[in-house]
């Protein structure tokens, strides 16, 4: 027992659990190795950081330490020397003041824009209940009936008092949410079964999907609004015509579907032959295997290329100036025509950016998030 007792006695304490290095690990080797590794990293680096700080404090001093907020009136006319006294040297946001409601909604009568306003919130409330997982079965289809419709009767009016507003006065942010949720709402549907038609074993629908792709991606988007607008009348009844918002709306939806078409078609290649031969196994038919097995993996693996391709067409929506039709871009360049604002772009430009970022921004994060939920097994 005593011999227990002395060998407790006289053995060495564990050491104590040590963090790492910082030499090693952490943010601090990170930049030892990243920006610090030698000599012309470091001085890559700092001329960099030079570049940056002397760019963020011009920034500042431009967009807020200089700015001018507002401008007073006299007559009921803006009087804009203050902004121009700064001769660029800072910011004039009083045009974004001033104009706001014609860069967000265009030629809409004023008295009337709380329901493009209204539109544009039902628009961010469609995009958040869709992308919550919860809600992906049948129970989306009412949701979006139901919203789409609500938007219509809020945008046209004629009924429950509401007066009408033709759609020539249509502009500014609506426009461009229109546009970019029908478009793309229509395309993907149509870019999955062109991708399946092109991969079809039966030639003529083949021949007739490889067609449609090649014949959209060979010409550009503008090409399509403009015939849209001006040759697809020409195909129609004598009597009948079509809105040009409805013609953006269909050379969008065309031009989406071909790219799209393309990526998912990617996705079922890079799919392994395995997959196919697993569910001719259990003896599903061709649409059981394609919507239970096909391409709910397929459609996993593109999900970067699909939100760049949603992304980009969000984007291209501004390109419907080109048949008369005021996007928030056009808005916000028409809003500047005004002798009283002329010079004033950039302010307006840069506004209109930070809603595209916005948009374009949050997309992207939730790409990103739902590519790391779907491929959780993989990392296991």
């Amino acid at each position: 027992m005593s011999d227990i007792t002395l060998d407790a006695a006289t053995r060495a304490p564990e050491a104590a659990p040590r963090s790492a290095p910082i030499r090693t690990t952490g943010p601090i080797a990170w930049m030892r190795q990243n920006l610090f590794g030698s000599w012309l990293s470091t001085a890559v680096t700092l001329l960099l950081g030079y570049l940056i700080v002397r760019w963020t404090i011009g920034f500042v001093e431009w967009a807020f330490v200089n700015a001018v907020w507002s401008v007073p009136q006299v007559n009921g006319q803006p009087q804009t020397q203050t902004c121009r006294d700064m001769k660029g040297v800072g910011a004039c946001w009083a045009v974004i003041s001033e104009k706001h409601r014609f860069i967000l909604f265009g030629t809409y009568p004023y008295e009337q824009h709380w329901r493009p306003a209204l539109v544009c919130l039902l628009f961010v409330g469609l995009y958040i209940v869709s992308a919550m997982r919860r809600f992906w079965n049948w129970t989306l289809v009412p949701i979006w009936v139901v919203t789409l419709t609500v938007i219509g009767i809020l945008m046209w009016g004629g009924i429950l008092g509401l007066p009408y507003v033709p759609q020539e006065r249509w502009g500014g942010l609506p426009i461009t949410l229109i546009l970019s949720t029908f478009g793309l709402a229509l395309a993907f549907p149509l870019a999955v079964l062109v991708a399946l038609g092109r991969r079809s074993k039966l030639p003529a629908i083949k021949v007739l999907c490889v067609l449609y792709v090649e014949l959209i991606r060979g010409v550009p988007l503008i090409s399509l609004l403009f015939m849209a607008s001006v040759m697809f009348p020409l195909f129609l009844p004598e009597g009948m015509n079509i809105d040009k918002l409805l013609r953006a709306q269909l050379a969008i939806t065309l031009f989406a579907g071909a790219y799209l078409a393309e990526v998912v078609r990617a996705g079922l290649q890079t799919l392994p032959r395995g997959q196919y031969e697993a569910a001719e196994a259990l003896g599903l038919s061709y649409w059981q295997k394609t919507g239970l097995i096909i391409l709910p993996q397929a459609l996993r693996l593109v999900i970067p290329p699909l939100v760049n391709t949603f992304i980009g067409f969000f984007k291209d929506t501004s390109l419907v100036l080109i048949i008369g039709l005021f996007d928030l871009l056009t808005a916000g360049k028409t809003a500047i025509v005004e002798p009283a604002w002329q010079g004033f772009g950039v302010e307006v430009y840069v506004t209109v950016g930070i809603i595209y970022l916005c948009f374009c921004f949050a997309m992207s994060k939730y790409s990103q998030g739902l590519e790391r939920d779907l491929n959780a097994h993989r990392r296991r």
